[in-house]
């Protein structure tokens, strides 16, 4: 008994994204200062919002959840990768990839819901700017960002609850740098036809619904633009959607990609490709795409560094 115990909770073996070539030691360093990009950058945009209170709105709460997001993804999948990689080793344990996999889940599911629940803000922001103090509460950026943690934790909990109790092909290899949902179900063995087909489908509903949101929400917003005769509020809603539409476009379009293939066109080497761009290049675009295009942000970054400099002269 004991040692069935230890084969089910035996490590398992990342193949990893680089090698020892000197390519992909420029590939490995350019990864790490874009991992690093992305924490200092999310948490930037945290702490920002935080400090200044002209910023304590929902609208910015939600942002500041969204690079939670970011930070929590990123951090979940690459630390392990570079220190397999500096170590020369490429092993992680059985519960580390379950942590893995459900973290990375539940953040994951986390940002689609909050995608689609921020194209609702956008959508009473435009459509209905004089209600908006009404319509959009802080109780209720709450209650969005606490819908988009809970129900995507517990759909991450279910499905990774469910993978990890299948039996595992030995030498128990995963072709990928992290316990990815894809990678992991190719590892099993035993018949997986049915759980496959669920998770196809909830993947399938997970992804749809909030992109269903976003859509109904824009084309409720370019209807308003196209009956207003102001250029200027015209070039205003824009400039509010672009970020967001920017956002959703890089974040679904990986999802998509990776969730609601078939198993049969999952390649190792797409699957890799594919996830260093929602994992690692996503992450990092996504307060850039923010922060450069928004007035209010730069206006709190000035002020916050202007208190610093002067606070450092008056020490001094």
């Amino acid at each position: 008994m004991w040692q069935g115990n230890q084969t089910f909770l035996a490590d398992f073996i990342l193949e990893g994204l680089f090698d020892d070539s000197l390519t992909h030691v420029f590939l490995f360093s350019l990864t790490m200062v874009l991992f690093l990009t992305a924490v200092s950058s999310n948490t930037l945009t945290i702490l920002l919002i935080c400090a200044d209170p002209r910023l304590h709105t929902p609208m910015y709460f939600l942002l500041s959840q969204l690079s939670l997001m970011d930070l929590m993804h990123v951090s979940t999948t690459i630390p392990k990768m570079a220190t397999n990689y500096l170590s020369g080793r490429k092993s992680i344990s059985f519960v580390g990839c379950a942590t893995q996999h459900f973290l990375y889940l539940s953040v994951g599911g986390a940002e689609c819901l909050l995608l689609a629940l921020m194209s609702y803000d956008r959508y009473v922001a435009i459509c209905h700017p004089l209600r908006y103090t009404v319509l959009m509460t802080r109780k209720v950026g709450l209650i969005m960002a606490v819908t988009s943690w809970w129900g995507a934790s517990l759909h991450s909990l279910i499905h990774t609850v469910i993978l990890m109790h299948f039996p595992f092909c030995e030498p128990r290899k995963i072709h990928h740098f992290y316990c990815e949902f894809p990678a992991v179900l190719k590892a099993t063995c035993g018949d997986i036809l049915v759980y496959e087909t669920t998770v196809y489908i909830s993947s399938i509903l997970l992804l749809l619904f909030p992109i269903l949101l976003i859509c109904t929400s824009y084309a409720v917003i370019l209807h308003n633009v196209i009956h207003t005769r102001s250029a200027g509020s015209s070039r205003n809603a824009f400039a509010t959607c672009s970020s967001h539409l920017t956002v959703v476009f890089l974040w679904f379009g990986g999802g998509i990609i990776t969730y609601i293939r078939p198993r049969s066109q999952h390649t190792p080497l797409l699957d890799k490709v594919v996830s260093v761009f929602y994992s690692i290049i996503t992450p990092t675009l996504n307060p850039l795409i923010y922060t450069l295009r928004n007035k209010d942000i730069a206006k709190a970054l000035r002020r916050i560094l202007g208190r610093e400099i002067v606070t450092q002269r008056l020490q001094l």
